[in-house]
């Protein structure tokens, strides 16, 4: 799970459990049209108040193994001070280079947690930067060529953020659920109750995150969706993709 190998999609996130609790039903989906996965998260959560980043890693790698992506690898760039410098700019350009991305899904571009607006612009940085043959990475001790992916969307989190697109995922709503309760020691859990809460350990949560799902379907007629931002238009051949 951790060479890196061309993928359709990358998805980014800056805490292990940001791409499954946003688009978890979106990666889902896709993986079983064909498409390859490949999941980077920035950080490994260690300032997280339940768990450990070494319990985090566990729960990551099954949560990649229940979708069927290709590979999952984590970077180390500071949990709740996430860094944004050269040097993390190019670890993220050497993934992007690696994995030929034909799109990149990433953190909202705002949200309640400040890492997940600086993962959003991190990946944005990367995605462009990635494109100039003048910035120089390596990956596997091989100088690297430039690549610029197709596209860069950014999912919503916790914050509601009116969406660009929304992708059906009606069919993958309680998939995504069982998927997210791969991540255990950071769900509500009775057995636990003298644990400190968090906002997404609470008894609710989860209904919340189905709540969220409903909303962002209804709209485009499907039981649940996933929404999406992005910085630029959409481009589409003609009316036949927009029905």
């Amino acid at each position: 799970m951790t060479k890196i190998t061309p993928v359709d999609i990358l998805a980014v996130g800056a805490h292990p459990d940001d791409q499954e609790l946003s688009i978890g039903g979106t990666l889902l989906k896709h993986q079983a049209m064909g498409w390859k996965i490949g999941i980077l998260d920035l950080t490994r959560g260690e300032m997280g108040t339940l768990g450990s980043p070494e319990i985090r890693r566990e729960e990551a790698l099954a949560a990649a193994e229940f979708i069927g992506a290709d590979w999952r690898v984590g970077l180390d760039l500071t949990d709740g001070f996430l860094r944004q410098d050269d040097a993390a700019v190019r670890e993220v350009i050497a993934v992007i280079r690696a994995a030929k991305p034909r799109i990149v899904l990433a953190n909202a571009v705002r949200d309640r947690h400040t890492d997940h607006g600086k993962g959003a612009m991190l990946a944005h940085d990367a995605c462009y930067l990635a494109g100039l043959r003048n910035v120089k990475t390596q990956y596997d001790g091989n100088d690297q060529e430039a690549y610029r992916p197709k596209a860069l969307y950014h999912y919503i989190q916790d914050y509601h953020i009116e969406p660009d697109f929304v992708i059906d995922i009606s069919d993958y709503i309680e998939p995504k659920m069982e998927l997210v309760r791969k991540y255990r020691s950071q769900f509500y859990d009775p057995s636990r109750e003298d644990e400190p809460t968090t906002p997404i350990s609470g008894k609710d949560f989860l209904e919340f995150l189905r709540g969220r799902a409903q909303q962002m379907g209804r709209p485009i007629g499907a039981a649940y969706g996933e929404g999406f931002t992005c910085a630029r238009y959409i481009g589409v051949k003609d009316f036949s993709g927009l029905l």
